[in-house]
Formats: C-alpha cells, structure tokens, sequence
C-alpha cells in the first residue's frame, strides 16, 4: 500500500512501475499518447473490449501492478467493491449455465477487464488513466500535480444478490440501494409526488455510457429490455433543471438520509479526493441537490432513482434479471474526464482554445 503523498503522485508511480514491466507488444496496446481525445471519452460497463491491455495478456506479476494502480483510485471500501464485482463474473457464468461467449472463448471472464494510460503518468500530468470491464469504470485525468477528474464511475453488479453460507447474502452495492429505499419510504404524501418520475422504471441508467449527456437524453433503445409507455420514457429523461425532490424541501433527518446515500457514490475515489468532492454539497450547498424515483418502492419491484445537482449526476437501476442486476453511476456533467480543468490548463499555458 503506497501512503505518504498525495493521490497524483501514487497514481504516477503505480502507472509507470506497471508501464515499465510490459514489453513492447503489451505497451503497444495498454499506453497511447495524449490526449487522444476521442479514445479518451470512450468508456463502457458492458462485457465489450474497453480498449487498453487486458489482464488475460498480463503476467501475475503484471497483474498485481495493474490492480496496484487500480487501487490508487479507489478508496479501501471501493476497491473490495470493485473485486467483488468482478468476481461476480464467476458467478455470473455458473447463473447462465457456462454459456455466454461474448464472440470470445469464455465470455464471463474475471481477467477481462483493461486497463490504459494515456500520456506520460507524471505528478504533474497532463495524463490519464481508465480501468473497466463488465461493471467496471474508473477513470482518473492529473494535471498541474492533482487529480482533476475521476468520473464517469460506473459500479454494477450481476447478480446484485447472491447467497454466501451462514445463510447470508454478497451485495456489492447493498447500500446504493437500501439508503435511497430508506428514503423514498420516509416522504410524505406531497413530497412523494414531487419525487416519483414515473411508476415504470427505465430499463437502465438513463445516461448510458455517452461521453456527454444533456438535455433530452432517455435510457438507450434496447428492444429486449423496453417497457412501459412513451410517456413513462419521457418522464425521465435527463434535463439541465434536475427532476424530482429538492434538499430544501426535505427535513433535517431527510437530508442526512441524502447525504448518506450520496456518500456511497462519492465514497468510492481515495478519502482525499472524496472528501474534496463533499465539499462541493457541505451545508446549504446540499440543497440543490434533487432525488428522483421511478418504478416501485417494495424490494423486488423494479425501480430507479437518481441524484442530480450542481455538477452532480447519480444514476441506480435495478430492473433486468428478474431486479437483480445493478447498474449505478457517479458523473459530472460538466467535468467528466476533467475536461474542464484540462481545456482551462491548456487555455492558460499552452493558448490553446
């Protein structure tokens, strides 16, 4: 475990010790030159090529180093999340009786997830690095010697429930979901209306994995998954005025519900940078923040919900496989990839526009 310096620095280092035990064949694939913008915005949680290096081509040794700098994005919680998630590749297969091929020789595969740099990994970047497969993206841009942009973030899980002896149960994302039902269950009558989108829930994250998202943007058109009525599909599209239940109008307790929940998304990245990121909806500032729902509020219904904000969007779902499939993820609208900071970066001292 690598302490003592700020989170660029450890991600510089775990970068280029990894770099540096490829050959030239695995280089070739894992690294690109910056900023290779249109590779760059490219991401995905389905079990497709995420572009970069594979683990299956790494060495164990090469693996470690990969999950080393993985590691350096994630906070401890959300490391042991996203290993258990990619675990449940295991699992997954054995659920869809060894089937699945995904055009490749297994298709549920736990060693395929990749992982690619971009630039040179340095303290004070520009440079950036991704790490995803099925359920699986992070993503992490540094300059001017910190991170400057750690979404999109994606977590899911297939099967979100799973049995362990005892009896007990594996949930990667337990409390993405118990904290939002929590609070959906605690409004009243008034405030319910303000937050239910719609009883049918979309059949995934609204937002899919599109670089941008914006105003108008519905859940992507997957025919096998399409349910309910245009106007439930309207109901909750994304729009720059966020949908559903403002902070201001929750109580005290309410409030602390949101933020809890808001911390399970925040939480995921290092405790420097997710404390920098609560920081952005300490006190009054979490009053902007909005909780929409759609879809059934019981457990076993399917539902979705939402958080959006100020340079906030959180999405959760949970309709597919008989709602025991989770996709969630943490964006910001305006600076995912840490655009923002990067095109300013290169305004300023390198006049570009």
């Amino acid at each position: 475990m690598m302490t003592g310096r700020n989170p660029a620095e450890r991600m510089a280092e775990a970068a280029k010790t990894w770099l540096d035990s490829l050959d030239d064949e695995q280089r070739a694939a894992a690294a690109l030159p910056w900023p290779s913008e249109e590779e760059r915005h490219r991401w995905n949680y389905t079990p497709t090529d995420h572009g970069g290096l594979p683990l299956l081509r790494m060495r164990p040794a090469q693996q470690r180093l990969a999950m080393r700098l993985v590691a350096t994005g994630l906070s401890e919680a959300g490391y042991v999340t996203a290993s258990a998630i990619m675990g449940l590749e295991n699992v997954l297969d054995r659920v869809e009786g060894w089937q699945a091929n995904w055009g490749r020789e297994r298709g549920r595969d736990p060693q395929m997830y990749w992982l690619r740099i971009f630039g040179e990994p340095s303290a004070d970047g520009p440079w950036s690095w991704r790490f995803g497969g099925h359920h699986v993206s992070v993503q992490h841009a540094v300059t001017d010697g910190r991170v400057v942009g750690s979404t999109p973030c994606f977590l899911g899980a297939d099967p979100a429930e799973s049995p362990l002896l005892g009896p007990h149960l594996l949930r990667p994302l337990g409390a993405a979901e118990d904290l939002a039902r929590d609070l959906v269950r605690s409004l009243d009558e008034e405030q319910s209306a303000r937050t239910l989108l719609s009883p049918i829930a979309p059949a995934d994250i609204v937002g899919g994995n599109q670089p941008r998202i914006g105003d108008g943007d519905l859940v992507m058109p997957l025919p096998e998954l399409t349910r309910g009525r245009p106007e439930d599909h309207q109901a909750v599209e994304l729009t720059t005025a966020p949908k559903g239940l403002p902070a201001a109008q929750m109580s005290g307790e309410q409030r602390d519900q949101l933020r809890a929940l808001l911390d399970v998304y925040l939480g995921r990245i290092p405790e420097e940078l997710a404390e920098r990121e609560a920081a952005k909806f300490a006190d009054d500032k979490l009053h902007d923040v909005h909780f929409a729902w759609a879809g059934g509020i019981e457990k076993g219904q399917p539902h979705y919900y939402r958080l959006q904000g100020p340079r906030l969007l959180a999405e959760y779902d949970n309709t597919q496989r008989d709602v025991n499939h989770i996709h969630t993820v943490w964006r910001d609208p305006e600076g995912d990839f840490g655009d923002d900071v990067l095109a300013r970066h290169l305004r300023e001292f390198h006049g570009r526009r």
